[in-house]
């Protein structure tokens, strides 16, 4: 996923059932215009972007995955220039209120008293890479402009991003004609099936978000016991890893020692993120417990891809990424332990 086209990811919402096969051959209300067709993918991409950067809003939005799941939350973004603030509502599961003021990221857990401080790198992925000189983003994805829709009581332009291999998933996006702000998006399998849908289902546009209440808002913790993630950067080679070959496409965006998610080894666990602009790739490795990790397994949840298996005898890898399974096995066999 992209971290900031689609935190606009997170500010989408769904308002009628999701069935793959339907939405991914439903008909378009209307033809694209001349000028939608013309811009290829870095230029969609670019206009979503600005438009997330550059507007208020307050709205709801759902999530619903293929295989029925569905969450709904409710968000204020507001923007002044450079700085971004937005705060997440929950509205289903459990009571849960997240605040990001630009990278900085604080959730307020109210039933266990917690809130929980990060520092969560942009990844440099927008608009950082989709400029770069060396850009893989039109490399291996390409943009069609396929009709008009209305979400949420704004005219859409549709724009499909299809993957130019079997590495990567593709997108559908609903972007709003006039201010190019993303409405709806859904994560598309590599056979076209929607895999997960997120979309606004009540939006207004240019909202009068103020950024200072926001701000008292996320500076609140009384009451509060503040944790805070206990990480440290890194680099794969000061760890003791390698890939052997390069996944295309993906370049190594960040490296952490961190807690290992699942509860177990503290500072010997390693994050390894990768992302090709739009999909992001983690890896993390661990040492290898023989009681706890028995055998190779993967899962699928919505659009997101696990494989957890043992590498290099005494290390074991999860791979999570919102990818095609062949791509996190292709970062498994090619990941390596080289003497530190």
């Amino acid at each position: 996923m992209v971290p900031s086209l689609f935190f606009s990811r997170i500010c989408c919402a769904l308002a009628v059932a999701l069935c793959a096969p339907a939405w991914a051959g439903a008909p378009l209300a209307t033809q694209p215009s001349a000028a939608a067709g013309e811009r290829d993918v870095s230029q969609w991409l670019m206009r979503i972007h600005e438009a997330s950067r550059q507007r208020s809003y307050v709205g709801t939005f759902v999530v619903l995955s293929a295989a029925g799941g569905m969450s709904s939350s409710r968000i204020w973004h507001a923007c002044d220039g450079a700085q971004q603030l937005e705060r997440v509502e929950a509205l289903t599961g459990t009571p849960r209120s997240t605040f990001r003021h630009n990278d900085h990221v604080i959730t307020f857990l109210p039933d266990l008293k917690l809130a929980r401080v990060e520092q969560r790198e942009s990844l440099g992925l927008f608009p950082n890479l989709l400029q770069a000189p060396d850009s893989a983003i039109p490399e291996f994805y390409a943009a069609r402009h396929v009709g008009t829709e209305r979400v949420a009581g704004f005219d859409a332009d549709v724009v499909v991003l299809k993957p130019r291999d079997g590495l990567r998933f593709g997108y559908r996006i609903w972007s709003e004609k006039r201010t190019g702000l993303a409405m709806q998006l859904q994560t598309l399998d590599t056979d076209g099936r929607v895999l997960e849908q997120v979309a606004f289902s009540e939006l207004e546009i240019d909202a009068p978000v103020r950024m200072d209440k926001l701000s008292r808002m996320m500076g609140n913790r009384a009451g509060y016991k503040v944790e805070r993630p206990d990480l440290a950067k890194t680099t794969a080679a000061a760890e003791g890893w390698q890939l052997k070959a390069p996944v295309p496409g993906f370049r190594a965006m960040s490296c952490y020692r961190r807690p290992f998610p699942a509860g177990g080894v503290g500072e010997r666990t390693m994050q390894w993120i990768f992302s090709d602009g739009l999909a992001t790739v983690s890896l993390f490795v661990a040492p290898y417990d023989a009681q706890r990790n028995a055998q190779a397994i993967e899962l699928v949840m919505g659009a997101t891809r696990t494989l957890m298996q043992r590498v290099a005898d005494d290390w074991w890898l999860t791979a999570v990424g919102e990818v095609p399974m062949q791509t996190l096995k292709a970062f498994a066999g090619s990941l390596e332990r080289v003497a530190k």
